[in-house]
């Protein structure tokens, strides 16, 4: 019996990575960076306020940790990493819709 339950939990963890294992894209992404206001500053190949995304991208790619990072700018804001023009927090956002967009960012930021 026991190793029934072992074996469906198995199966189960083995699709759910997989579903993870997918790259996020730009359509994924879009309602939370709209609903959150993200793109009145930011947008995706080009610098308007803040950084283009594929600019943060570029600057984080390598690093897992980075990811961490990331997260904690669109909390709780940040400055002079960038240029001058400080972001600031975004307490309203959600950790799953911070999760879906640092994972796109840390996929490249493609559109």
């Amino acid at each position: 019996m026991k190793l029934k339950h072992l074996l469906a939990c198995t199966s189960l963890a083995a699709v759910g990575f997989g579903a993870q294992a997918a790259e996020p894209t730009f359509d994924s992404v879009k309602d939370v960076l709209t609903k959150n206001a993200c793109l009145a500053c930011h947008a995706v190949d080009k610098k308007v306020v803040g950084p283009a995304y594929q600019e943060v991208a570029e600057k984080r790619k390598g690093d897992p940790a980075n990811a961490a990072l990331i997260a904690q700018h669109i909390r709780q804001g940040s400055k002079d990493v960038y240029g001058p023009m400080p972001m600031p927090p975004n307490p309203g956002i959600s950790d799953d819709d911070i999760q879906k967009v640092v994972a796109w960012i840390m996929a490249g930021a493609k559109q």
